[in-house]
């Protein structure tokens, strides 16, 4: 990729005002071309905090993490773009790294809480058996040896969000099978895999969040996760 590629730093938000104030400040503004915040309709004052200091941001139309992306994807003008957490789990310094990587000719680097010697602090044994468990099924399926598949903190090409129909709504069938709304991550790493795309991961820690509230559904998620999977493995579309 070029190296002058432009940059956008994605950042959904549901009541983080307490996060982003302790975090915002630790980014360097010339890290970024761009800072796109999706808000999730928060009632802490989180827009208040975003509209203070200038930020370039907008309002969901509808609920749910996806639709962060799908409503924001349109309004991103890098040619690269960094999904990152304002709530600690990410850490600021570890940006120009992931973009580093990416201008060397990757289409997606992932920040791993788990390769080498990288932990994560706010993961717990339910969150952290899924993980591995749908790293390996990735593995089984694709051949791709992911360290960690569901982590929002990774930079990728604009483009692989479109090429990977992340955008489209029959991506995600199975929310109608749970009740839910799913993120993006997963489906994300799993066509990736199923692509042939070039991936790495780095290792980085995963800090224990300073602020807000997890927003997981672990039963409703974990199986359209476990669905999405299987039916990825299956189906031919979206293949090498």
């Amino acid at each position: 990729m070029n190296q002058n590629a432009t940059v956008t730093l994605f950042i959904p938000t549901l009541n983080e005002v307490d996060g982003l104030k302790a975090i915002m400040p630790h980014i360097q503004p010339g890290w970024v071309d761009q800072i796109l915040i999706a808000d999730g309709n928060s009632t802490d004052g989180t827009l208040d905090y975003v509209k203070s200091c200038g930020y370039e941001y907008f309002i969901q139309s509808k609920k749910g993490i996806r639709h962060a992306y799908i409503e924001g994807f349109p309004k991103i003008r890098g040619e690269i773009v960094v999904t990152f957490s304002p709530d600690g789990n990410c850490i600021t310094e570890a940006i120009p790294c992931l973009i580093e990587e990416i201008r060397k000719g990757y289409d997606m680097v992932i920040a791993s809480r788990y390769k080498g010697s990288a932990k994560s602090d706010d993961d717990d044994l339910i969150t952290g058996f899924g993980n591995w468990m749908f790293n390996t099924l990735i593995r089984l399926l694709h051949g791709h040896p992911y360290t960690d598949c569901m982590v929002i903190f990774r930079a990728y090409r604009r483009e692989l969000f479109y090429e990977l129909g992340l955008d489209r709504e029959d991506s995600y069938w199975q929310e109608k099978l749970f009740g839910t709304v799913m993120g993006i991550e997963p489906l994300l790493s799993v066509r990736a895999a199923k692509m042939k795309k070039k991936i790495t991961e780095l290792p980085f820690d995963e800090p224990s969040r300073i602020a807000g509230h997890r927003k997981l559904q672990i039963v409703r998620w974990g199986l359209s996760y476990f669905t999405q999977m299987i039916y990825e493995g299956i189906s031919p579309k979206y293949r090498a």
